[in-house]
């Protein structure tokens, strides 16, 4: 089993080193021929727009969106969260996502850098407490559609925003698991692309 990470742009890195965390082999992605030769991506936190420009000019966009259609997991962090997003509030005119998510996310809807910050966020199907949420720049979910599972939120009541969410292969948080030590969220994915094989 090959789990690749888009690595355009971002932090891949980590993401690399806590799949490798998790005794799978993971690849970085860059080339359409390496979207072929893997069972499941992750697209990780970075800026959503020069994702997006970036997965156009190196020519992986076309075919990592027919992968996703095809069923290929995928989780997306941050940046990643509105990649796999069917609808991007605030986003660039000339933004594409991959999409897959029937859901709309808003980009930077927590605040600039400044504002980052850390919240302990419940998971739904991961046990052992909650996750530290390490939030950058982070998007939230606005509005779910279909089929999408909310797994987590922050904040209570009318102030609650959906910050994880799950649909069929496709897993997205608004935050950076890969920034705590925390394997938990990563070992789901690799758990939801071992079904999938």
């Amino acid at each position: 089993m090959i789990i690749g990470v888009l690595a355009l742009q971002g932090d891949f890195r980590e993401h690399l080193a806590a799949l490798a965390e998790c005794d799978v082999i993971a690849r970085p992605v860059r080339r359409p021929e390496e979207v072929a030769e893997i069972d499941g991506l992750i697209v990780p936190g970075g800026e959503s727009t020069t994702m997006s420009k970036l997965a156009q000019e190196f020519g992986v966009y076309e075919p990592i969106r027919n992968r996703l259609r095809a069923g290929m997991p995928a989780y997306g962090t941050c940046a990643g969260m509105i990649m796999l997003a069917d609808e991007i509030l605030d986003g660039r005119p000339d933004q594409v996502g991959f999409g897959g998510l029937a859901l709309q996310v808003r980009r930077n809807a927590f605040g600039r850098q400044v504002d980052s910050f850390e919240s302990q966020v419940e998971i739904a199907g991961v046990e052992g407490g909650p996750v530290t949420a390490v939030f950058i720049r982070a998007p939230w979910v606005e509005k779910t559609t279909g089929e999408v599972e909310v797994l987590g939120q922050v904040g209570e009541g009318p102030d609650a925003r959906i910050v994880a969410v799950r649909q069929g292969n496709l897993l997205a948080t608004s935050f950076h698991p890969e920034l705590t030590g925390d394997l938990r969220l990563h070992r789901l994915f690799v758990e939801m692309v071992r079904a999938a094989s």
